[in-house]
């Protein structure tokens, strides 16, 4: 089955290779042609912080699908995956909808999964606008993006960030300072929001007393509506999926069940699409889950009955996703964050009420304006509160700090990884640890005791081996003397044994 499944892999990578690398949008893309396309969009705009080369310091980068396009005269049918270099006319661009625009191809960064790059040299122009299933999610996006905007501070970018994944109007400062205390991935939708949306929708059902079939079924349809409402990018599909997984582990303390559901969840997508096995955000996401279904339960289990579960699952939870992405981080950023984990945990407690209240604030603006727009103040709040420990902890000395880079960076920071895991199991059982003390030091003295005893027989059989024997009990003393085929005895002399003794002179004679 497994040499099965790999070869279909293979088989769907090398067809999808050749479509990237082979044919007439490769040809064009390598001699950088400009052309006049026509393109779907698949993705939300994301503001790029770095300036392009021509100058634009607004630009976005979209994620689109090339149609058809237009060079030298001559129009080329055929999809690609692109990703357009905009100015600010790409702000608004909605998944789903078709646009023209002009631009110069160029080839992606190796290990991309884009076909290429487009750099759009004039604003596009609307062809077809977006169906009502995407039309809808994008406008409550937008109007929940300008109610976080008059909250102001550091909430105003931070929360749209935390609930739909829109980072366009987080502060550079802010963004920096979550990158260096490993909490860049509250700013995007991960596995963690969409397992506190489904807990929670989990438990409302149970609260409700419905059977577990029809509690599992209208969770997950909430979490259906939740993953159309920020957005079905491919990104947000795998953190809905692996969330569930994550939290379904957890939850029912099945880690043997979680971990198969894993492995399935991984070779499927992978099948689907090979690209992901390049793909720096689907292998963290895939580790995040993997700590958590086989060290969070386990993590949990090790804290002492009397703190609460809550506590126990706020420090189990990002130290287990923690300690198995620390490696692949690594490869990306060589650093190493000293706070990364205390500044997670500080900051679980505010990160549920954000993404639960701001969810819900935007589901409701639309309907009840002052309810949702309540909820967006209360919310704010707590993302502020979150910003606050992202500040706090980057400023502190060493919170970067240098690590090796490649392959034996990542290995020693698997090491370093295991060794916190250890470390986390000794502090936490005392009392397994004087006894596994007393057990290692009754094992020493049975080893030790067993060689004395081992070196007095060799001391023996070395002593019979020089030509001596002393034979307890007897008095006598032997000599042996080996010889070939032979061992013959000789008695030494004795003053009472037995044969003829000697004649001693009588007193006074000479």
């Amino acid at each position: 089955m497994a040499l099965l499944l790999s070869l279909a892999a293979g088989a769907h990578a090398a067809v999808d290779a050749s479509r990237r690398h082979d044919g007439a949008i490769a040809d064009a893309v390598a001699a950088r042609a400009a052309v006049v396309a026509e393109l779907e969009i698949a993705g939300a705009p994301r503001r790029l912080r770095i300036p392009g080369s021509g100058g634009l310091a607004d630009r976005w980068a979209v994620p689109v699908k090339l149609k058809t396009m237009t060079l030298g005269g001559h129009k080329v049918a055929g999809e690609a995956r692109l990703v357009v270099m905009g100015g600010a006319a790409w702000e608004h661009a909605v998944p789903g909808q078709r646009l023209r625009a002009t631009g110069k191809l160029r080839p992606a960064e190796p290990g991309e999964p884009e076909a290429g790059l487009l750099s759009a040299s004039s604003a596009p122009t609307a062809l077809q606008g977006p169906g009502p299933w995407q039309q809808g999610p994008g406008g409550l996006r937008r109007a929940f993006t300008a109610a976080s905007a008059r909250a102001g501070g550091d909430a105003s970018g931070l929360l749209p960030g935390m609930v739909t994944g829109d980072t366009s109007a987080l502060d550079p400062e802010l963004e920096a300072a979550m990158k260096t205390v490993g909490m860049t991935h509250l700013t995007a939708v991960s596995g963690a929001n969409c397992s506190l949306i489904l807990g929670t929708l989990l438990l409302i059902a149970r609260s409700l007393r419905l059977p577990r079939t029809a509690a599992a079924a209208a969770s997950l349809a909430g979490l259906a509506l939740f993953v159309v409402m920020v957005g079905p990018d491919p990104s947000v599909l795998r953190a809905a999926l692996m969330g569930s997984i994550g939290l379904a582990s957890v939850a029912f303390g099945r880690a043997g069940r979680g971990l198969s559901l894993l492995c399935v969840a991984v070779i499927g997508l992978l099948l689907a699409q090979p690209v992901l096995a390049t793909s720096f955000g689907f292998l963290l996401s895939v580790l995040a889950t993997l700590g958590i279904v086989v060290a969070g339960r386990r993590i949990m289990d090790w804290v002492p009955a009397a703190v609460p579960r809550w506590a126990a699952a706020g420090v189990a939870v990002p130290l287990s996703a923690q300690l198995f992405c620390a490696p692949a981080i690594v490869l990306l950023q060589p650093q190493f964050g000293a706070y990364a984990l205390p500044a997670n945990v500080a900051a679980a407690g505010f990160v549920a009420p954000v993404t639960l209240l701001g969810t819900a604030a935007v589901a409701l603006l639309p309907a009840v304006s002052a309810a949702g727009e309540l909820l967006v103040v209360v919310a704010a709040f707590f993302a502020g509160a979150v910003a606050g420990i992202a500040r706090f902890f980057a400023a502190l000395p060493g919170a970067a700090l240098p690590w090796p880079e490649g392959a034996f960076g990542a290995a020693t920071m698997g090491i370093f990884s295991a060794t916190v895991l250890a470390a986390a199991w000794v502090a936490l059982h005392p009392a397994a640890v004087v006894r596994a003390v007393l057990a290692a030091h009754a094992r020493v003295v049975a080893v030790l005791e067993g060689g004395s005893r081992e070196a007095a027989r060799s001391a023996a059989r070395q002593a019979v081996r020089r030509g001596l024997e002393h034979r307890s009990g007897r008095g006598t003393l032997r000599v042996r003397k080996p010889t070939s085929g032979r061992n013959h005895e000789w008695l030494l002399p004795r003053p009472n044994g037995p044969g003829p003794r000697r004649r001693t002179p009588p007193p006074g004679a000479t």
